[in-house]
């Protein structure tokens, strides 16, 4: 999540960046559906077809994580997966360093990919199945993915919880969220680590970030910003973590076995996922917290109404995911 400084709507920002791409002008109303929450988002056409404008702060990226992210998104296209498509810039960069009366600014652009957001459409017992699918390709692939530079990679787990540490040791009332990020070290310093277990993920796996395509009865993958090195059990709680919020408690395991059946479809030899889950959890309530933290540290006088009642929910899930803090694993 941005910083809150951040997540104002600005048309002026966003037109002046998406020059360095064509597109149509008469398109630019758009804009009205943007988005702001780890990136900035606002759709356009070019030539007709709609397209994403993506970009942020640069000092709230990483451009190594930026072009590595781009390098995996390639070799899945050309894998045949289903997942987003950069377009090249008029420099033929697809990481373009815009610089901006606002700032210096991280900007790229996506092809929309076909079909619905999986959390906005009935989820019937195919596309459940078509989501585990998804993922168990996804994973299947990664494990094959070599980057071209290794120093260029995606980070790992161990960065993050490095950078969790990093931003917690500025809050010095935080003791209880730094134990919590020696207690993960510790713990998933115990886990093996093999080709089969682990590897380039996704995190962020969940409804929002997949579409279904009733043509092609298959599903398209966004929104790889978060990927990172970590266990591949995360990215499947994560995405049975989604999906319980849409499931009635009577379906729950009759749905979850489907999507673990999709999964395992395509993911390869079974090993046991679900022991895991217990600390994935933890990992991504701590992650989400210290995220949510220093994005609302800042505070300023006469904040607009929207942005104190933001700062309150904020506040709330916190209080929320503090509570987790310091349990046995």
């Amino acid at each position: 999540m941005l910083k809150l400084k951040y997540l104002f709507h600005h048309n002026d920002l966003a037109e002046m960046i998406l020059k360095n791409w064509n597109y149509d002008s008469e398109s630019l109303d758009m804009f009205q559906y943007y988005r702001i929450s780890s990136n900035a988002v606002y759709p356009f056409r070019e030539q007709g077809e709609v397209r994403l404008l993506r970009f942020a702060p640069v000092e709230e990226k990483n451009q190594v994580n930026l072009g590595a992210e781009l390098e995996f998104l390639g070799y899945l296209r050309a894998n045949h997966y289903g997942a987003m498509e950069a377009v090249p810039s008029h420099t033929g960069k697809e990481i373009v360093e815009a610089h901006t009366p606002w700032g210096t600014y991280y900007a790229s652009v996506f092809k929309r990919v076909p079909g619905s957001q999986v959390g906005s459409i009935a989820l019937n017992d195919a596309i459940l199945y078509s989501y585990g699918q998804a993922l168990g390709e996804l994973h299947q692939l990664s494990r094959s993915f070599i980057p071209e530079q290794k120093e260029k990679q995606r980070w790992t787990y161990t960065d993050v919880l490095d950078w969790m540490q990093e931003i917690l040791e500025d809050f010095p009332g935080e003791t209880a969220a730094l134990n919590e990020v020696e207690l993960l070290r510790t713990y998933f310093a115990t886990w093996p680590i093999n080709k089969q277990n682990f590897g380039l993920i996704h995190y962020d796996f969940e409804l929002d970030n997949v579409f279904y395509d009733e043509g092609s009865q298959s599903c398209y993958a966004i929104d790889f910003d978060d990927a990172m090195y970590h266990w591949y059990a995360m990215d499947v709680e994560r995405s049975l973590d989604s999906l319980r919020e849409e499931i009635k408690p009577e379906q729950w395991q009759q749905k979850k076995q489907l999507f673990l059946n999709g999964y395992w479809s395509e993911a390869g030899e079974r090993y046991d996922l679900e022991s895991m889950f217990p600390a994935c959890r933890r990992f991504a309530n701590l992650y989400g917290y210290v995220r949510v933290l220093r994005s609302a540290a800042d505070q300023w006088l006469y904040e607009p109404e929207w942005m104190s009642g933001l700062r309150a929910r904020l506040e709330r899930k916190l209080s929320e995911r503090a509570e987790q803090f310091g349990y046995p694993i």
